[in-house]
């Protein structure tokens, strides 16, 4: 068998390589002309892209008026409720019928407010823990007796 015939055809063939390869011939390459043509399929393609994108952006508005809304949203239900002071009593002093306690403010939370709260708050005392470890350890560090090994004299 002649090892050139294989890699650039020169030389003479083996019999049973011909063979093969006349076996195999109607599997081989078979070079065509690129179609450059506006065919339906191509500008379909394209609409499904511009489709796509103006469907991403949609739902982009979509997700940020609804964020919004809910970020803005107060709470319909009050968080106090008041009750309207009875009429006065006819014959008892003002002071008893009416009594005289300054009005509050409802106190209205919102999740959202309470959340970022409780994320900061975590935060917070995370970055406490690793100070206080930090301090310890050089504190520790510092009020042990430093003993210095492995030093020789120079002789």
């Amino acid at each position: 068998m002649n090892d050139d015939y294989l890699w650039d055809k020169s030389g003479e063939p083996d019999p049973q390589i011909q063979e093969l390869e006349d076996i195999l011939g109607a599997l081989r390459y078979q070079p065509r002309p690129l179609k450059l043509d506006g065919s339906l399929s191509a500008r379909w393609r394209n609409y499904v892209a511009l489709l796509a994108i103006a469907a991403t952006v949609a739902v982009a508005l979509l997700a940020g008026s609804v964020w919004l809304n809910i970020r803005s949203e107060e709470p319909s239900i009050p968080a106090v409720a008041y009750v309207a002071p009875a009429p006065p009593i006819p014959g008892l002093p003002l002071s008893v019928s009416t009594p005289l306690v300054p009005k509050r403010r409802p106190l209205i939370r919102v999740k959202h407010d309470d959340q970022e709260a409780l994320a900061a708050k975590q935060q917070l005392m995370f970055a406490l823990r690793i100070a206080s470890e930090k301090l310890n350890t050089a504190y520790r560090r510092t009020q042990t007796p430093s003993q210095i090994k492995n030093q020789h004299k120079a002789g």
